[in-house]
């Protein structure tokens, strides 16, 4: 089968229109499954079904460096509706649209991986490994100190400094025990979680050069997944039964 052409950094496909957005702010003034049921056709035409298209394409497009990644619809979407249980928020349906893309073979939760979302204010791209549980922080540690000239050559590459910047995320004062402060990957090493991400506005979703931008900041990202993937594959059965964790603003508010 012919390969579709390549999107452009000024054009690709139109995945989302203006009427996705629409669609988000009347949900957050009508926050209830009577309302959501009711307009349901509209869900499914301007954001599910646009939404399954976007993977198909990225399953195409990442396949050369992203291959492990699991991009299909059933695999990378998630469920409108919150669980509320334990959230003082009761509103039952989320108000932001997100689709993540994970390795198979990890419990769920638990693998670095790559996340979009959008809403009417804010379009948030990245992904990264996000609070991991002690015996992974310790793994992804001992990983890191011991390759960080890897590490540093995926941060420092020029794709990932122009469409990322740096890593970021919660870290501690001083390098972890066990490690020698004047570790050559010190910075690296006081990170509690290991993350990327771009802010752009809710309204790029439905701009030409959305695709190309979510594409490219993806593209860019693989290597760093890959490498922050590797030391949990060998921790996978243990991690088994562990509680999920909290996610950082812009990955999956209210769930993951």
């Amino acid at each position: 089968m012919a390969r579709r052409p390549a999107a452009t950094a000024a054009h690709g496909p139109i995945f989302f229109t203006g009427k996705a957005l629409t669609f988000l702010r009347a949900l957050k003034r009508n926050n209830d499954g009577e309302w959501f049921r009711a307009h349901r056709a509209d869900y499914v035409t301007h954001i599910q079904e646009p939404l399954h298209r976007l993977l198909e394409r990225l399953n195409e497009d990442l396949h050369d460096v992203a291959p492990e990644l699991a991009c299909t619809a059933r695999e990378s979407t998630f469920r409108m509706y919150r669980d509320t249980r334990f959230s003082e928020d009761k509103t039952p349906l989320k108000t932001h649209v997100a689709w993540s893309l994970r390795p198979r073979g990890f419990p769920k939760g638990y693998a670095a991986g790559l996340y979009a979302q959008f809403d009417p204010a804010e379009t948030w791209i990245g992904g990264g490994l996000y609070h991991p549980e002690p015996p992974v922080r310790t793994a992804e540690r001992e990983h890191i100190a011991a390759h960080h000239h890897r590490l540093t050559a995926i941060v420092q590459a020029p794709a990932f400094r122009k469409h990322l910047g740096a890593l970021e995320g919660d870290t501690l004062t001083r390098v972890p025990r066990g490690f020698a402060s004047e570790h050559p990957a010190a910075a690296y090493l006081k990170f509690k979680d290991w993350m990327v991400s771009r802010s752009l506005p809710g309204t790029f979703v439905t701009e030409p050069a959305f695709y190309p931008t979510l594409l490219a900041i993806f593209r860019a990202a693989a290597p760093l997944i890959r490498f922050l993937n590797e030391p949990i594959t060998g921790l996978d059965s243990r991690l088994v039964g562990l509680p999920r964790r909290g996610k950082p603003r812009g990955v999956e508010r209210g769930v993951r």
